[in-house]
C-alpha cells in the first residue's frame, strides 16, 4: 500500500498542471479563433452601431460569413427572428423550444420596431429588445438578464440587479462582389459581479455562442440557397 502513495502524490500534482495547461492552450490558441470565426481583420477592428450600448464590455466577439444573396434578400430573414416568430435559425431544440425555425419569409413577421421585445423563453421571462434598426444594414438586439431571478429587466430601471448580464447581439450586412453579402455578427457583454460572470462566460457563454452562431450561419445559407 505504501508504494501507492508516491503515485497518488504525483497524480495530485499533475492534475492541476494539466488543467492549467489545457486552460492556457484554450485561452491563447483556440479562444481567439472562436471569437473571430470567419471574420477578417478589418471586420474585427471596425466599430458597429450598437457597440456604444455596452461601452465597457468585458468580452466581445466578431464572427462573419458570406451569404449567397444581396442584403435586401437576407434582411427579411433577420427581421422576422424571435422566439414567438420565425425562431433563430440555430439549434432549435436549444433556443426555440424544440419548434423548427421558419424556412420561408412570413409577411406578418416583417414589421419590426425599435423598442420591440422578442421573447427568448416560452414563458416570456427573458427577451431581446430591438435597440437599433436600419433596414438592409443593421439589426441590434439587446439583452439584460437578472442572474438571481432568470428574468430580463429594463436597463433604465434603478437599482440595477447586483448579479446581471448585459449584452448586445448585432447583425450587420454589407454588399459583397458577385451579388453576395457579408454578414458580420458582433456581441459585446458585461457581467456583474465580475468574479462570477467572467468564468461563466469563458467556460460556457463563449463556446455556446460559437456553436449557436455557426449553426445560424449554416441554416441561413441553406435557406437562401433553397430559394435561389
Amino acid at each position: 500500500m505504501s508504494a501507492l502513495r508516491p503515485c497518488r502524490r504525483t497524480g495530485a500534482l499533475l492534475l492541476p498542471l494539466l488543467t492549467g495547461g489545457a486552460l492556457a492552450l484554450y485561452a491563447l490558441r483556440f479562444r481567439p479563433r472562436l471569437l473571430t470565426w470567419g471574420a477578417i481583420q478589418e471586420e474585427t477592428e471596425s466599430v458597429y452601431p450598437g457597440d456604444e450600448l455596452v461601452p465597457d464590455a468585458d468580452g466581445t466577439s466578431t464572427m462573419a460569413t458570406t451569404l449567397p444573396a444581396p442584403p435586401e434578400e437576407i434582411w427579411p430573414w433577420l427581421v422576422q427572428m424571435g422566439g414567438d416568430r420565425a425562431g433563430w435559425y440555430s439549434w432549435d431544440f436549444l433556443d426555440h423550444f424544440g419548434e423548427p425555425s421558419a424556412d420561408r419569409i412570413v409577411p406578418e413577421w416583417q414589421r419590426l420596431e425599435e423598442g420591440q421585445r422578442l421573447p427568448a423563453t416560452p414563458d416570456g421571462r427573458s427577451w431581446f429588445t430591438v435597440s437599433r434598426l436600419e433596414p438592409n444594414r443593421t439589426l441590434v438586439l439587446r439583452s439584460d438578464l437578472n442572474l438571481a431571478s432568470g428574468r430580463s429587466f429594463d436597463p433604465r430601471s434603478r437599482p440595477l440587479p447586483a448579479a446581471r448580464l448585459d449584452g448586445i447581439w448585432s447583425f450587420h450586412l454589407k454588399p459583397a462582389p458577385f451579388g453576395e453579402s457579408r454578414l458580420v455578427v458582433r456581441t459585446r457583454g458585461q457581467g456583474r459581479p465580475r468574479w462570477l460572470a467572467a468564468p461563466l462566460d469563458l467556460l460556457f457563454g463563449e463556446p455556446a455562442h460559437f456553436v449557436m452562431q455557426t449553426r445560424q450561419f449554416h441554416n441561413l445559407r441553406t435557406r437562401l440557397d433553397a430559394r435561389r
